[in-house]
């Protein structure tokens, strides 16, 4: 198993004494399973119900919700105790059980010392169906590896460490920074979804790890029809494909081959987000605390969850981003914009929906653009992302002088780190440096093993 920054958070949640029964969210496939299984290892009972594996157990939630006597049926059925204080209990695959959901408010009241965790790859579908028990659970987001968590997944935590704490500003020595280049290819190619990590750490072959890929898009595919409508299906197929020829642009529905309409695709566009498949990079004006409160929901841009499923969706030659980094950086400035965008979600807050925005100008025939803003306290941090060298920075220098809560501008690109008045320079695999300060302590505990 991988060591995960999530790892962090889930025993730092199992020693709270005022910790309730945990909703751990996700898409399917980015290693919630594995990382409730690790966390069960430090207790002297693990009970896992997979409600899509085990017959009959869905059924022991349908009448009363009592905790003593559904943790003494699911003890008898799975032929393990249930013990508060000694007893991990994981539902999986609760969109197969949604009154699972309902019973953790009665969990957290009446067995509050009985670890509870829930997940599963459609979970967002099952709160869809009963809601949240609103102040009675805790929740936990996961997504797929980020880049430091691959680094330390393939035996690389000395480079991840020394990425975490080099100070901005000051150059890398070149070597080094030429080096964490080419990892940062190798990952574009390999991306962050566990199985495919896993591959390439057992074959180091870039064809193994992209079957893997493949199969998780296919997989993907399949669920299309156990939450969406039958007549939606072709819309979700229609979206899932096309997606990754529009990251990094401002979406629009008339971009989509085909006669299709947005009363059409809107619908399906909005399950695909809530499987978490994808991520809506929403406009804002960036003028106000919080960024957040000022967004426009008609402007947007569309994320992939992960950044190498989406060029293996595409079609994509990854061979250049083994071969020849750099070139790679230079002509593919979207798949380098789409990993800032992913390596932002990766290091926000897990306790809530990672929220990124972006801002574009108003006025019109003005093409002005940011591609992402970061609140930091009281601080709007603009983040511009270049291919390669770019050193063209128009729109960063018109938010700056328009934006009184910025200060200053960052620019993550090939280039090694510079600091120059307002323009804080950092290279692309260095997006961990803007990390969430929930997630600066869980990433410490990562990289020093």
């Amino acid at each position: 198993m991988f060591k995960r920054l999530i790892d962090f958070h889930l025993d730092k949640w199992k020693g709270d004494p005022y910790r309730k029964p945990l909703l751990l969210r996700g898409a399917r496939q980015v290693g919630k399973t594995y990382a409730v299984r690790r966390l069960g290892q430090g207790f002297n009972y693990f009970v896992e119900v997979n409600f899509e594996q085990l017959e009959g157990a869905a059924s022991i939630f349908d009448k009363d919700l009592v905790p003593e006597k559904l943790a003494r049926a699911l003890s008898l059925l799975v032929k393990a105790p249930i013990i508060p204080g000694e007893t991990l209990l994981f539902f999986d695959e609760v969109q197969e059980a949604p009154r699972v959901i309902l019973a953790l408010r009665y969990f957290y009241e009446q067995m509050p010392t009985l670890h509870v965790i829930a997940a599963g790859s459609l979970l967002e579908f099952a709160i869809e169906k009963v809601g949240v028990p609103v102040g009675r659970i805790s929740m936990l987001y996961m997504y797929p590896l980020s880049f430091l968590e691959y680094l330390v997944a393939t035996g690389d935590a000395l480079m991840a460490q020394e990425i975490l704490s080099h100070h901005v500003g000051i150059p890398m020595e070149e070597p080094i920074h030429t080096a964490i280049l080419d990892r940062l290819g190798e990952y574009l190619s390999v991306g962050g979804m566990p199985e495919a990590v896993a591959r390439w750490v057992q074959t180091q072959d870039p064809a193994s790890a992209l079957q893997v890929l493949q199969q998780i898009a296919a997989a993907y595919r399949q669920d299309f029809e156990k939450y969406a409508r039958k007549a939606q299906v072709k819309y979700l197929e229609q979206l899932f494909r096309q997606i990754p020829h529009l990251v990094g642009k401002e979406f629009s529905y008339r971009a989509i081959h085909g006669e299709y309409r947005k009363r059409e695709l809107a619908p399906a566009l909005e399950l695909l987000e809530r499987a978490n498949i994808i991520h809506a990079v929403r406009r804002s004006s960036g003028q106000g605390i919080p960024i957040g409160a000022e967004v426009d929901f008609e402007i947007f841009k569309v994320l992939y969850l992960d950044i190498a499923l989406c060029q293996t969706i595409l079609g994509s030659d990854i061979s250049i981003w083994f071969l020849r980094p750099l070139d790679g950086f230079e002509n593919r400035g979207e798949i380098a914009e789409g990993f800032v965008g992913q390596e932002l979600i990766c290091y926000a807050s897990p306790h809530n929906k990672a929220e990124i925005h972006f801002w574009r100008r108003k006025e019109k025939g003005s093409s002005a653009e940011i591609d992402y803003l970061l609140q930091r306290g009281e601080t709007i941090l603009p983040i511009e992302v270049k291919s390669g060298h770019g050193k063209t920075l128009r729109s960063l220098r018109l938010f700056l002088e328009t934006h009184p809560k910025s200060p200053l501008g960052i620019r993550f690109s090939a280039l090694d780190y510079s600091l120059l008045e307002d323009l804080d320079s950092r290279p692309l695999y260095a997006v961990a440096s803007l990390a969430h300060e929930s997630q600066r302590e869980a990433l410490n505990c990562l990289v020093s093993g």
